[in-house]
């Protein structure tokens, strides 16, 4: 098994051999409490870079009115990053910057929290993910995880990328074969997992500061 690393090295236990034992790992104590660390497609990729403030604020700003939606409609859970996915069809084992888990697909057996309150990871196939890229999750973001989250099932894969000036806003649908982007109309995309269009909106704040908003309709 390969390891990719981007930043400070950090110590992988010799035992770690597949994703089962990848998995025995994460959910450990022994398991580094700081970084990106996953295991994508028999690969284990490791991200020790420190988040830039605008991509902190973009991820920040989803997530909380994603996390507000799904409550006000009690559509079903959503996790900011910090959560595990791990699926075995797409040999997948990973922290997205956010997901969403209906209740049909827990009802359903789609997606599953062993433990409950106490569980550290779902597991299958949540309806949707979220990544933001940054300067080195360029590959790991826009083509590995492209392939092993539609390998994985996931209905739809967001994408947000803030590193120019004008924010990328993208969601992806899943096709037969592969993903693909949703038309966009003035900005605006509607997602067929949350029945909404979204859009998300860059305002320059003093001292440089971007702030962004994930308008709903």
């Amino acid at each position: 098994m390969s390891t990719i690393t981007i930043g400070a090295p950090v110590r992988i236990p010799g035992w770690v051999k597949d994703l089962a034992s990848f998995r025995r790992w994460a959910r450990s104590g022994a398991f580094p409490d700081h970084g990106w660390i996953s295991h994508l497609g028999g690969e284990i990729w490791v991200d020790l870079s420190m988040e830039r403030a605008a991509h902190n604020q973009a991820k920040g700003a989803v997530n909380g009115a994603l996390t507000q939606l799904v409550q006000q409609e009690d559509l079903g859970s959503y996790f900011s990053d910090r959560m595990l996915l791990a699926n075995d069809d797409a040999d997948l084992s990973t922290e997205p910057d956010g997901m969403f888990v209906s209740h049909e697909s827990i009802d359903r057996g789609k997606a599953i929290l062993v433990e409950g309150d106490q569980a550290l990871e779902v597991q299958g196939s949540p309806d949707m993910v979220l990544e933001v890229v940054s300067d080195s999750s360029v590959e790991k973001d826009l083509e590995v995880l492209f392939d092993l989250y539609w390998r994985a099932k996931i209905a739809e894969y967001w994408i947000i990328d803030v590193r120019g000036e004008t924010p990328r806003f993208e969601i992806n649908r899943r096709g037969p074969s592969k993903y693909g982007a949703l038309r966009q109309q003035g900005g605006w995309v509607r997602s067929r997992v949350f029945q909404r269009s979204f859009r998300l909106v860059r305002t320059v704040r003093p001292g440089k500061l971007s702030r962004f908003t994930l308008e709903t309709r």
